[in-house]
């Protein structure tokens, strides 16, 4: 039995901030690349807070959370640390990000790590695209979800086709950093893309 998925239509968000860079045709793969070759080096999910060096910290590689497997997929691919970026746009405008976790400014140790924060990120410094089937989604692709508890959660969408014919995504949801078909699991909150170059 097919159970029915809930995708969240995001077709009439607006276009915020720009993409990053010059689009290089296969920036995708390269991302992609990045993220599959932390299968098997992350094999722990730890969503300790931690004191990182900062700009380019980072917890120890063996463990993390979903956003841990998108900032060094970045990092990897292109250079491009996200925990400067994050902080630095928050530092500038920390009222446009969400205030769950009732701080009085940005912390670099932890916002990059969370997934509201980079959903705000990506909306204002990428683009939002809609999300209304699992063909909308492309190679390189950031998709959120809400996971049950109203867990957010954040993936890297791969190029592979699962059976139900959704793409595959690269995620860390519990047990290290996995290529799994999950893309139908969970209702889909967002679809980003930050495109490098």
């Amino acid at each position: 039995m097919i159970r029915r998925r809930v995708f969240l239509s995001l077709g009439l968000l607006p276009v915020a901030g720009r993409i990053a860079g010059a689009e290089a045709p296969d920036w995708p793969r390269q991302l992609v690349a990045a993220a599959e070759a932390q299968i098997g080096v992350t094999v722990t999910y730890d969503p300790a807070y931690a004191r990182l060096a900062y700009p380019g910290g980072d917890v120890p590689r063996d463990r993390g959370v979903c956003t841990d497997v998108v900032i060094r997929a970045y990092r990897d691919a292109f250079g491009i640390d996200l925990q400067r970026l994050v902080h630095e746009d928050m530092r500038g405008n920390f009222t446009r990000y969400p205030r769950a976790w009732r701080l009085s400014r940005p912390d670099p140790n932890i916002d990059h790590r969370r997934v509201p924060n980079l959903q705000a990120f990506f909306r204002r410094r990428g683009r939002a695209l809609p999300a209304e089937s699992p063909g909308d989604f492309a190679e390189g692709d950031l998709v959120t979800q809400m996971l049950p508890g109203n867990l957010p959660h954040i993936a890297i969408v791969t190029g592979q086709i699962g059976v139900g014919g959704a793409p595959l995504m690269v995620h860390n949801i519990g047990g290290g950093a996995r290529l799994e078909d999950r893309l139908l699991d969970f209702p889909v909150t967002g679809r980003y893309r930050f495109i490098t170059g």
